[in-house]
């Protein structure tokens, strides 16, 4: 049975850089043949399939994750980091600090792609946690719970706004009620469960993270760092830029105005790579030039930051190189027939397919997409709000998050954690969103 396959192979992987210490990329790629192997896959197709995955994820990542990282090494070699972050300690104090990061991090998540706003927040993470000299995983578990609510119930994020196109529901009606959904969860999945995993893993809390990955960290004066405003503008600009494209998009979808160039150029404004690279030229001037920092310091800066995310881009990589062989060999296939003509509700059974897929796949677009292809024949013949539908379809993507899914190592990369700490830490973190997430939308379905 390919599920049983799936699960050797992940057994296997662990084994690998648990139990032999094998680098992670490498045991990604042995794992990945093997399992082709076990599916059955022809020999010929095997390491089209790997590269295949290996290119597509990066493909999408390289860009972003490249000039994301770019960006916040700008902005925290020239202190811009470490002044947002004393600003936001001297307003908010040591006991409301989570608040605070749990704010920024939700509003931040709703217009910029989950690896984008982990790239741009993490730095500012660790000099708020280095300036109140508390855990980064404290603040960090907080930041990633907001940003993965949102992606994974909020449009415009790529899941929930293509699910709503296939269902046919109301995009409004999705944000709507996806915000109604998220507030109660990144609240347990964050400040709370913040609590719980102290003491589960007492330990992570004393890591100092993978603050090499990010560069040596300086500590400046006060007055010698940019403008709190500026350092703020030029963080945020990303989010600046892709809001405004969406706003225009979603306004001319909704009175109907035809396509033309200004709103092409606006959309192409607003793509998750032009917006990074017109961010990172606005950062070398506001985090550099304009502060008669040589332009060599500057792009020393920026090739710095490349460097140090070279090996964390190729476990990227090999997470989706393992994610397609699993696609490829026939495993979602295989899921989606398990569940072809079940009676349950189409909310639970909705919920059920992502999270099996999601599990299987570890992508969380991917579990979700076939899902809709799934549930789309059963929903002729139910009054089931589709927004409900959507947002449990969200909630199921994002469930248990583990070895095959790029989140996973990125987030133990960077917070420096063990394989058993990332589970207890970031597995169990998306878990609660998932289950938690499904359950507010099962109270909201009484309701609408």
């Amino acid at each position: 049975m390919p599920l049983v396959i799936v699960a050797i192979g992940i057994l296997v992987l662990l084994l690998l850089i648990m139990g032999l210490k094998i680098n992670t990329f490498i045991s990604l790629i042995i794992v990945s043949f093997g399992v082709a192997l076990a599916l059955g896959m022809p020999l010929t197709d095997i390491v089209k399939t790997i590269e295949a995955g290996l290119g597509g994820t990066l493909g999408h990542l390289a860009l972003i994750f490249g000039l994301g990282a770019m960006l916040g090494k700008l902005i925290a070699d020239s202190g811009g980091a470490q002044r947002i972050a004393m600003t936001l300690v001297d307003k908010f104090g040591v006991k409301n600090i989570q608040w605070a990061v749990v704010a920024a991090s939700f509003i931040i998540g709703v217009a910029l792609f989950f690896e984008v706003g982990l790239v741009l927040l993490i730095p500012i993470v660790f000099a708020i946690a280095r300036e109140l000299k508390v855990s980064i995983l404290y603040l960090g578990i907080p930041m990633t719970a907001a940003l993965s609510v949102t992606h994974g119930f909020l449009p415009p994020h790529p899941g929930p706004t293509v699910i709503a196109g296939e269902l046919g529901a109301n995009i409004g009606e999705v944000l709507l009620y996806g915000f109604i959904v998220s507030v109660p969860t990144v609240i347990i999945a964050g400040p709370i469960f913040t609590k719980i995993a102290k003491k589960l893993v007492p330990e992570s809390f004393s890591k100092t993270g993978s603050i090499a990955s990010l560069g040596e960290q300086k500590v400046f004066k006060t007055e010698d760092t940019p403008g709190f405003g500026i350092s703020v503008f030029t963080a945020l600009l990303p989010v600046i830029l892709m809001s405004l494209s969406t706003i225009i998009t979603l306004i001319q979808n909704t009175l109907g105005i035809e396509d033309n160039l200004f709103l092409a150029v606006i959309r192409f404004i607003g793509e998750a790579g032009t917006s990074m690279l017109i961010s990172l030229l606005v950062a070398i001037y506001t985090m550099g030039l304009a502060r008669k920092i040589p332009i060599n310091d500057v792009m020393e800066s920026c090739t710095t930051a490349i460097t140090q995310i070279g090996m964390m881009l190729l476990i990227v990589g090999g997470g989706g190189a393992f994610k397609q062989v699993l696609i490829d060999g026939g495993v979602g296939d295989y899921v989606a027939d398990l569940f072809s003509g079940s009676t349950l509700s189409p909310i639970l059974l909705a919920w059920v397919i992502a999270a099996i897929l999601r599990i299987s796949l570890g992508s969380a677009t991917v579990a979700a997409l076939t899902t809709a292809g799934l549930v789309i024949p059963m929903l002729g013949q139910s009054d089931v709000n589709l927004a409900l539908v959507v947002l449990a379809i969200g909630a199921g993507s994002v469930v248990a998050s583990h070895v095959n899914d790029a989140g996973f190592w990125m987030f133990k990369e960077y917070f420096g954690l063990s394989m058993k700490e990332t589970f207890a830490t970031w597995t169990l973190l998306e878990t609660i969103i998932s289950v938690a997430g499904l359950a507010f939308i099962l109270l909201l379905s009484l309701f609408v």
